[in-house]
C-alpha cells in the first residue's frame, strides 16, 4: 500500500488542523493505521492508533484529549484532527499502516512521506 499525508502546514497556537493520508490499493480496510511524528532533533514518537474497522483507538498521552484519529474506508483515508495546537507539536507528521494494533513503529510496515506542521507561539 502507499501512502500520501497532506493537510500539514503553519498555524498559531491555539488553531487546529486536520491532516489526511491517502492510500492506494483495495485492502486499505485490513490495516491498523498510525499517525507519528518527528521534530527536528528527536526521535519519531507515536501519536494515535486506529483500528480497521475504526471501532478502537488509542492516544499518545500529550495528544489525548486534543487530537482525534479517524477513518473511512470507502474513502481510503485516515485522518488526525488536531485541535489547541501548541508549539511543541511542531513536527513532520507521518501516517503508517501495519497488521497490528500496536504504538511502536518497527511495528508499521508502510510509511507516507511525511507532511510539516508548524506551530507558532
Amino acid at each position: 500500500v502507499q501512502l500520501q499525508a497532506s493537510g500539514g502546514g503553519l498555524v498559531q497556537a491555539g488553531g487546529s488542523l486536520r491532516l489526511s493520508c491517502a492510500a492506494s490499493g483495495r485492502t486499505f480496510s485490513s490495516y491498523v493505521m498510525g499517525w507519528f511524528r518527528q521534530a527536528p532533533g528527536k526521535e519519531r514518537e507515536f501519536v494515535a492508533v486506529i483500528s480497521s474497522s475504526g471501532g478502537l483507538t488509542y492516544y499518545s498521552d500529550f495528544v489525548k484529549g486534543r487530537f482525534t484519529i479517524s477513518r473511512d474506508n470507502a474513502k481510503n483515508t485516515v485522518y488526525l484532527q488536531m485541535n489547541s495546537l501548541k508549539p511543541e507539536d511542531t513536527a513532520v507528521y507521518y501516517c503508517a499502516a501495519g497488521s497490528r494494533f500496536r504504538s511502536r513503529a518497527p511495528e508499521y510496515d508502510y510509511w507516507g512521506q511525511g507532511t510539516l506542521v508548524t506551530v507558532s507561539s
